[in-house]
């Protein structure tokens, strides 16, 4: 895939995303997450399950009070909402959709996080060169990327990490004899305009490139299955709204390329990994011994 403009990211994003608010509400959960939920429950609820996966993100980042937190490719603002709420961290958003980033404005002066919390239409490359931040994730952004802009990507997130920060990366990769087929044709002409997938071994290959370590990797294949059989549930459920919301085409197009997406999932054809990074030069930095516990703890 050739390398995009700034410009042609947005349309693309557009496309995708700015449906209508209101369309995407009649299938996710409450909080509007539109990534990999994370069953702890295998039979478990979407809405339990998405509250699980926001929180696991931010025990992955350990994330705590006062912390600054850059949310790349925010969506409706879940992730950055979440961890200013529970969390106490100072949570900046950025999303490429417009119909996005209004959501969440909306959202954070509702529940009364102006002070800790804001989501802005902005792309991240145009942050200040002065920017950084103490911990940053990208949840479900690697797929609009483009393979060939990695190395772009990964440094730009390092240039804006400080040192001793940890990087989340969440994100679909394709298994290792992945061919293109008539099915994922149809995602990228009709869904996702700006999709490009790669293994995972590339991917961690392109994060150690850029400078990074990396301290964990964690495969949820299975629990995305499950989410877009649940997305697609809830949308059949309401299809007359969807219709009359997005239209027949949009309704058609979307049951399609979420039951496509259970089925890949399923099947193995692709997976979805985080993997947890940490930016530092100090070798003292990070050195006390590192356990999963506290991933695994039920909350109080």
């Amino acid at each position: 895939m050739r390398r995009r403009s700034r410009e042609a990211d947005a349309k693309a994003i557009a496309h995708h995303y700015d449906v209508s608010n209101e369309f995407y509400a009649l299938f996710l959960d409450p909080l509007m997450v539109y990534t990999c939920a994370y069953y702890r429950d295998p039979d478990g609820k979407l809405e339990q399950a998405q509250r699980d996966k926001l929180d696991l993100v931010c025990r992955k980042l350990e994330l705590t009070p006062g912390e600054s937190l850059l949310d790349i490719g925010c969506g409706w603002g879940s992730l950055s909402l979440w961890a200013a709420q529970h969390y106490g961290v100072r949570a900046h958003g950025v999303t490429l959709s417009r119909a996005q980033a209004a959501y969440a404005t909306e959202r954070i002066r509702r529940e009364g996080l102006e002070d800790r919390c804001r989501v802005e239409y902005l792309d991240y490359r145009d942050l200040p060169a002065t920017a950084r931040y103490q911990k940053i994730a990208a949840v479900g952004v690697i797929e609009h990327v483009g393979i060939p802009n990695y190395p772009a990507f990964f440094a730009g997130v390092r240039a804006r990490l400080e040192d001793g920060g940890l990087y989340l990366n969440h994100g679909i990769v394709h298994d290792f004899h992945w061919k293109r087929t008539s099915q994922t044709e149809f995602l990228y002409r009709h869904v996702f305009p700006n999709g490009d997938l790669a293994g995972l071994s590339q991917t961690l290959t392109e994060i150690e490139r850029a400078g990074f370590e990396i301290v964990d990797v964690e495969g949820l294949r299975l629990h995305y299955a499950r989410t877009c059989r649940q997305w697609v549930a809830r949308l059949r459920e309401r299809a007359d709204e969807a219709r009359a919301v997005a239209g027949e085409r949009t309704y058609r197009t979307w049951l399609l390329y979420l039951t496509c997406s259970a089925v890949a999932f399923e099947d193995g054809s692709i997976g979805l990994y985080q993997v947890l990074t940490r930016k530092h030069r100090d070798p003292a930095i990070g050195a006390a011994p590192r356990t999963r516990e506290h991933l695994y703890e039920r909350p109080a």
